[in-house]
């Protein structure tokens, strides 16, 4: 195993920062990022953070995430949460583990948001805690 995770987000989260802050928050994905490998650093760990609107970058990513034996997979599919069986079956078909992150918590805000494919798929979730569920999932990868 290596000491790189993988942290992939979805569609529309090239837009954090100005895309509905009041829910998403003022950080920016390049903040997040700073922030992750600052932090990860610390925890001798390197990521590598992608960001895609597409599904199958997602999907292909993933399975790139095992042929590169990375430790660990963080994963925000944005909208693709609720809708991509595709996401949900790549993350099954490899040993890799998951842990979905979201920015807000999904099961406060509109019902569709409530069932995650992904969630069923994952190791874990982590959601509710803005730019923070981030640092959180890496603190779970580096005990990984």
């Amino acid at each position: 195993m290596t000491d790189t995770v993988y942290v992939l987000n979805g569609p529309n989260l090239n837009l954090l920062g100005t895309r509905e802050p009041e829910i998403y928050g003022h950080d920016t994905l390049d903040d997040i990022a700073g922030a992750l490998e600052d932090r990860a650093r610390e925890l001798g760990l390197s990521i590598d953070m992608r960001q895609s609107n597409h599904e199958g970058h997602l999907v292909d990513w993933l399975h790139e995430a095992q042929a590169h034996d990375a430790r660990a997979v963080i994963l925000n599919a944005g909208a693709f949460t609720h809708t991509s069986v595709a996401v949900h079956d790549a993350i099954k078909s490899i040993r890799t583990p998951v842990i979905e992150v979201h920015l807000s918590n999904p099961h406060t805000r509109e019902e569709f948001r409530h069932t995650s494919f992904v969630g069923r798929a994952a190791k874990g979730t982590i959601a509710g805690f803005g730019a923070l569920s981030y640092q959180l999932a890496l603190e779970a990868a580096a005990r990984f």
